[in-house]
């Protein structure tokens, strides 16, 4: 029977049987036996095709999820479809993905319902495409949010997984691809891989090429891509080059003011910061800080005018619908990190400007409220608005106050 503990994968099972029929556990010394026998044919040497047999056993046994292994004698017990070559690696594939689409593979990956008509054959395969894409997405999130933990190594099997699906769905050549091999490039970085971190971004980098109406969106995305792993491969002026042209892609897609543009800018600022090339940091800091502000600026004002109307719409309500904030979870976790690190570089670094300082922090707080985490915004915009009451120029004084008032008021509304 299967088991599985709080916080592990269930037991692995062998694929083989024994003689009674049963299923026998992956011990190692079925590993030493019976998995040799498996792999081995049983057509004597001498026989003609002998070489043919053995290599068309070979071909049939069924792969290792995590490597690509022909030997993978273990299989999952929870939906029985995928296949290990060890335990160590069915382990490492469940803490970053298997857990999360176990239940998901069934339909997927089993048999399909036989259809009597053709509308019901579309509308299977309908339903397959649903199923496959909601796994993509399972996928990549997941692998998105590794990332952004920094836990690189387990990222990777979460991206593979999204990757596979991919190909099968959009096609192996599929611009659809490009931001699947991008993550698994960042993630193979970070994980020490450079080698393999290469090879993602070559094949992202001939899909590109080989698309004639690539958008510029996603050949920012490439060029940003290329230019982090030249600055981890201390390549620094093919790392400006290719953030060069990321910014520049971006501007043409989203326009002068748009944060998708500030990556980049982020990216540079750190390469000349490095460098000790300061005026030139300095402003790329300051054209990042400046970008995500108003940005977040608009949104919190969308978001106090979405509260107004629902207010005037129900009056008498005691409780309030989530409302959306306009921002997705990546935006909000990419608006963190860089502005978390534009706020050190303010506070520890020697370009130490205070209103610069004043408006990072202003923006965090913003961030940090639109996405409910009413303690912090309410630390960080206290800072913003104690560091702001030092300046010759209050001007943004009333717009941090307002906003430690909706902090306040939505504390009282939650408590």
């Amino acid at each position: 029977m299967t088991r599985a503990g709080p916080h592990g994968p269930p037991e692995v099972t062998c694929v083989a049987s024994s003689s009674a029929g049963s299923v026998v556990p992956a011990t190692e010394r079925y590993r030493r036996s019976e998995v040799t026998r498996l792999a081995s044919p049983e057509v004597s040497p001498r026989q003609p095709g002998t070489r043919r047999g053995r290599g068309a056993a070979m071909a049939a046994l069924p792969r290792c999820e995590l490597c690509g292994a022909r030997a993978a004698p273990l299989r999952c017990p929870g939906c029985r479809l995928t296949y290990y070559c060890d335990v160590s690696h069915q382990k490492t594939d469940w803490i970053s993905i298997h857990s999360h689409i176990c239940h998901l593979l069934i339909p997927v990956l089993g048999p399909q319902p036989c259809f009597h008509s053709d509308t019901a054959r579309k509308l299977g395969k309908e339903q397959l495409l649903r199923r496959q894409e909601s796994l993509i997405a399972v996928a990549l999130s997941t692998a998105q949010g590794f990332v952004w933990a920094g836990k690189p190594l387990d990222a990777i099997p979460a991206a593979l997984q999204a990757l596979r699906f991919s190909s099968q769905v959009f096609g192996s050549g599929s611009a659809q691809l490009v931001p699947i091999y991008l993550l698994l490039a960042e993630a193979s970085t970070g994980a020490g891989r450079p080698r393999q971190a290469a090879k993602y971004l070559s094949q992202a980098q001939w899909i590109v090429l080989q698309t004639p109406d690539c958008s510029a969106a996603l050949q920012s995305k490439l060029h940003r891509g290329l230019g982090l792993f030249s600055v981890a491969e201390g390549n620094l002026d093919q790392a400006l080059y290719h953030l060069a042209n990321d910014v520049y892609l971006a501007t043409a897609e989203f326009g002068l003011n748009s944060i998708k543009v500030s990556g980049g800018y982020f990216h540079m600022a750190n390469i000349f910061f490095h460098q000790n090339k300061m005026d030139v940091a300095n402003s790329l800091y300051t054209e990042v800080s400046s970008l995500w502000h108003a940005w977040l600026l608009s949104s919190l004002l969308e978001h106090q005018r979405e509260l107004q109307a629902q207010a005037e719409a129900s009056p008498f309500s005691e409780e309030e619908e989530g409302l959306e904030d306009g921002m997705t979870e990546a935006q909000r976790e990419e608006g963190k990190r860089v502005l978390c690190a534009v706020l050190e570089v303010r506070e520890q670094g020697p370009l130490q400007h205070p209103g610069e300082t004043a408006r990072v922090l202003h923006a965090l707080a913003m961030i940090h409220y639109l996405g409910l985490d009413l303690a912090k915004a309410r630390e960080v915009g206290m800072k913003a608005f104690d560091l702001t009451k030092q300046l010759p120029q209050q001007d943004s004084l009333e717009t941090i106050g307002q906003l430690l008032e909706l902090i306040d008021a939505q504390f009282s509304h939650t408590t």
